[in-house]
C-alpha cells in the first residue's frame, strides 16, 4: 500500500531541510571542530572548560529531547525550526563578544534549548515522512550528507575569512589577532543562521504540513504516545546505536587538533584537514542511502561500527604518528566513513522496524534522550585526559574509548538486524 503521507513531496523540501538541519549546529559544534585550538586561545579555556560547555549544552538538550519530541508531533515544523534557527543565531552575535567562561556556559544551555527543543524532532519527523516507506535510505542519506556539504562550506568560507585577516604567516601573529579574524568568522556565520531561519519561516511550505495537522495529538504531552513507543525493542536498541554512533561521531571533533599536536600542521592546515574530511558525507550520504534502499538500513550500520572499531584501535595502539602522515589520511577518512555512514541511517531504520509515523516525534525524543547524553560527557571525558597527559598518550586514550564503544555499537546493530528481519511489511 503506497504511503499517502509522502505523495508528491517537492524536491525544495529535502534541500531546506538539509540546509536549516546543518545550519543550527554551526555555532555550537562545527566551528569549534574546525578551529578547535582557535577557539581553545580566543576565549582563554582550556580543554576541560570547553567540554564542561558541551556539558551544559548536553544536560539541557537531555530534557529538551524528551519535551521537544511531543512538540513536533503537534506543530508545524516550519514555525518551530526557524525560531530556532534566528535564535540560534542571534546567540552566535553574543558569542562574538568573547564572553567569560560563566555566560559560555549560559550561550550553550541556550543552545542546548534552541536546537534541540525546537528543533531537532521537527527535523527527523519531516525527512521521515518526505522519504515515505520506501524512500527512507535515501531521504535520510540526502539529509546527513547535505548536511555534510553545508557544513564544510561554511567551514570552507570560514577558512577564507579567517586567513583575510591574517595578513602575515600565521606561526607569527599574535594570539590577539587570531582572535581578530576569529571574531569575524563568528559574526559571518551568524548572520548565516539568521538568514536561514527566516528563509525557512517563509518557503517551507509543504506537504508535510498538511499530514500533521490531521495527526495532532490533543494533549501536547501523553502518556499514552510513549506507552506505545516503548513497546518496540527496536527503540531501546536504538538508544544504544545512537549512544555508540553519537560518541563516535564527537570524536571527529579531534582530527583537526591531533593533526596539529601530533602530525604536526599549523593551524590552517589542521583546519582544513577538519574541513575536507566534512566534505566526504555527502558522497557517503548519497551512496549509503541508495544501498540501504536495496537492502536494510540496519546491515549498514553495522558495517560504520566495523570500520569504527578497526580505525580507533589504530589510533589507540599509537601506530600513528608524524612520520605516518598516509597513514593518518587513511585512517581518519576511513573512520569518517563509519562514523557517516551509521550516522546517516540510524532514524532510517524507524520505518524498517515498524514504528508508527503518527508517534515519530515522540519516539525520536525518546531514544535521543539517552542516545545523545556524549553531548554531556564525551567533552568532559577528551578534555581531562587530553589536559592530564602529553597530546600522544592523552590522545591514544580517547581513541581507546572510542574503541568500547564501537564495539558495543556493533553488537547493538547487529540485534537490530536481527529484529528487522522478524518486523518485515
Amino acid at each position: 500500500m503506497p504511503n499517502k503521507t509522502t505523495k508528491k513531496q517537492p524536491l525544495y523540501v529535502i534541500l531546506l531541510l538539509i540546509l536549516a538541519a546543518e545550519a543550527v549546529f554551526i555555532l555550537p559544534f562545527v566551528l569549534q571542530r574546525i578551529f578547535r585550538t582557535t577557539f581553545l586561545e580566543s576565549f582563554s579555556i582550556n580543554q576541560t572548560e570547553l567540554g564542561s560547555c558541551f556539558s551544559i549544552y548536553g544536560i539541557v538538550a537531555l530534557f529538551s529531547y524528551l519535551f521537544g519530541g511531543p512538540l513536533a508531533d503537534r506543530f508545524k515544523p516550519n514555525i518551530l525550526m526557524s525560531v530556532a534557527l534566528i535564535l540560534t543565531g542571534l546567540g552566535g552575535l553574543y558569542l562574538a563578544t568573547f564572553p567569560n567562561l560563566y555566560n559560555l556556559h549560559i550561550l550553550y544551555g541556550f543552545w542546548g534549548f534552541t536546537t534541540i527543543f525546537l528543533f531537532w524532532a521537527a527535523m527527523i519527523k519531516a525527512t521521515r515522512i518526505w522519504g515515505g516507506r520506501d524512500k527512507q535510505g535515501i531521504a535520510f542519506g540526502f539529509l546527513d550528507g547535505g548536511r555534510g556539504l553545508v557544513a564544510a562550506l561554511f567551514g570552507s568560507v570560514g577558512v577564507i575569512i579567517f586567513s583575510l585577516f591574517i595578513t602575515k604567516d600565521i606561526e607569527l601573529t599574535s594570539v590577539e589577532e587570531r582572535r581578530i579574524a576569529f571574531k569575524e568568522v563568528i559574526t559571518y556565520t551568524s548572520f548565516a543562521v539568521i538568514t536561514v531561519g527566516i528563509i525557512v519561516l517563509f518557503f517551507l511550505k509543504l506537504n508535510i504540513e498538511k499530514t500533521l495537522t490531521s495527526q495532532k495529538p490533543s494533549k501536547l504531552i501523553t502518556i499514552e504516545n510513549f506507552k506505545i513507543v516503548m513497546k518496540f525493542k527496536a527503540v531501546w536498541l536504538l538508544m544504544i546505536i545512537i549512544l555508540c554512533a553519537y560518541y563516535s561521531y564527537k570524536m571527529t571533533n579531534l582530527f583537526s587538533q591531533y593533526a596539529e599536536q601530533v602530525m604536526g600542521y599549523n593551524k590552517i592546515e589542521g583546519a582544513k584537514v577538519g574541513t575536507y574530511l566534512l566534505y566526504m558525507r555527502p558522497v557517503i550520504g548519497v551512496i549509503i542511502g541508495l544501498l540501504a534502499d536495496r537492502t536494510k538500513a540496519s546491515l549498514w550500520i553495522i558495517v560504520g561500527f566495523f570500520l569504527m572499531a578497526i580505525t580507533s584501535l589504530v589510533f589507540a595502539l599509537g601506530i600513528i604518528s608524524d612520520s605516518t602522515s598516509l597513514l593518518f589520511i587513511l585512517s581518519i577518512g576511513t573512520m569518517a566513513i563509519g562514523v557517516y555512514s551509521a550516522r546517516v541511517l540510524y532514524f532510517a531504520t524507524l520505518e524498517e522496524t515498524k514504528i508508527p509515523i503518527a508517534v515519530t516525534g515522540t519516539a525520536v525524543g525518546f531514544i535521543s534522550v539517552i542516545g545523545y547524553t556524549p553531548d554531556i560527557f564525551t567533552g568532559l571525558v577528551n578534555g581531562y585526559f587530553l589536559d592530564k597527559y602529553n597530546e600522544v598518550i592523552g590522545h591514544q586514550i580517547v581513541f581507546g574509548i572510542m574503541f568500547g564503544f564501537a564495539v558495543i555499537g556493533f553488537i547493538a546493530s547487529c540485534k537490530l538486524y536481527r529484529y528487522s528481519k522478524l518486523n518485515t511489511y
